[in-house]
């Protein structure tokens, strides 16, 4: 594109006061960066991203507070990870943190399994141990 054509639509990060650098053509064809405050189609999906992630952040809080699940899941949903990324800070088995997902064997973890926990989520095993939803 060029770099007249570099789109320049209201996004989220233009709240922030922050401009995405694009790649775009000068006159002469040759390749340039040039800055952008956002484009639809993008803020849209972001936007969306944003609420889905939001969603299953109250879903998993609903269902710490209704004894269904333990704070792990409220926190992975919180700090925007999945099984697989949480399994890569903590350095525990992907099966064992679906296990620690419930809440009776959540409660028999041991302070160093649940600092694991706390450390990926920057958190302390207090804030951990005593979230309720």
């Amino acid at each position: 594109m060029k770099k007249s054509e570099v789109p320049q639509d209201k996004s989220n990060i233009e709240s922030v006061n922050m401009r995405e650098l694009c790649y775009a053509t000068d006159e002469n064809g040759n390749y340039i960066t040039a800055l952008s405050s956002g484009w639809e189609p993008k803020t849209i999906a972001l936007s969306n991203a944003i609420d889905d992630i939001k969603e299953r952040t109250e879903e998993a809080r609903q269902k710490v507070a209704n004894g269904e699940a333990s704070p792990i899941l409220y926190f992975m949903e919180f700090s925007k990870m999945d099984v697989g990324i949480l399994a890569g800070y903590t350095g525990l088995w992907q099966w064992r943190i679906k296990r620690h997902f419930k809440p009776k064997v959540f409660a028999g973890l041991s302070d160093k399994v649940l600092q694991k926990y706390a450390d990926a989520f920057l958190i302390t095993v207090n804030e951990l141990r005593n979230f309720k939803g």
